[in-house]
């Protein structure tokens, strides 16, 4: 059971107990409004943040010693054949979760990924800032819509996902589920779309990363791009090794 549905249970119960309690005199009125409380700030803290698994299960970290993923949202981009470099100059594969109209203007970038060994994945197709507020029919349509994209590109279908911004919810679930998509988050945000000063996204990064970290960047950030090389051989002297997100979840990228 997820948890969104046993805290809805518990809600319930909660509120019936102190509906008798109230009834009977033996509590104030007031305190009929913490259960409200509760719940909706339970509701709004699961969709914030990912990795609770709230609303649907997603895939945040993998189970592997000594191995990471880095995962790039958001191109392709003007940056991305920059960041491609890098990883081929460095023999690392990572993910690359694109948004479908950059995919659609940028073929010849996911052309790019996929023949060098990257795994390409779902990142809805408009990613506005609407998309959670959206039904589940239209939430469905973004991901298929990005999905043929890809396959006209590729020649694939793509089966990981990320939400946009990393929000869930419901109709999300019910559009992962009816997609037969995994969900994808993350166990390191880098927040190298806010960052300033290389120095600090690096170390911020190495000082968090450990076994099984699935790595969350931006193909669209020129500073991701400056400090990746650091990155990833600070982070191999460490121990670590680099794995595709898909190969460190034993998990299929394409159906």
């Amino acid at each position: 059971m997820r948890p969104y549905k046993l805290t809805s249970i518990l809600f319930v119960i909660a509120l019936v107990l102190l509906d008798i309690a109230y009834l009977g005199g033996i509590v104030e009125w007031w305190l009929l409004l913490l259960p409200f409380v509760a719940y909706i700030s339970l509701l709004a803290l699961g969709a914030i943040f990912i990795e609770w698994n709230f609303y649907l299960r997603s895939f945040n970290k993998g189970k592997k010693e000594k191995q990471i993923a880095l995962t790039f949202d958001d191109g392709p981009a003007e940056i991305t054949p920059a960041i491609l470099d890098v990883l081929k100059e460095q023999n690392v594969q990572a993910a690359f979760f694109t948004i479908g109209k950059n995919a659609a203007k940028y073929p010849e970038l996911v052309q790019r990924w996929h023949e060098e060994g990257h795994v390409v994945g779902n990142h809805s197709y408009h990613h506005g800032f609407n998309f959670d507020w959206q039904s589940r029919r239209k939430m469905v349509a973004e991901i298929e819509q990005t999905n043929h994209v890809i396959l006209t590109t590729i020649g694939v279908t793509p089966l990981l996902f990320r939400p946009p911004y990393g929000v869930t919810n419901p109709n999300l679930a019910r559009a992962v589920s009816q997609t037969g998509m995994y969900s994808i988050g993350w166990s390191v945000r880098s927040l190298d779309t806010r960052a300033k000063e290389p120095s600090k996204l690096l170390n911020k990064l190495l000082n968090e990363i450990k076994s099984g970290d699935i790595i969350l960047l931006h193909d669209s950030m020129a500073i991701t791009r400056e400090i990746l090389t650091d990155f990833i051989v600070q982070a191999r002297k460490k121990g670590f090794t680099f794995a595709r997100v898909d190969q460190l979840l034993d998990i299929d990228a394409y159906a």
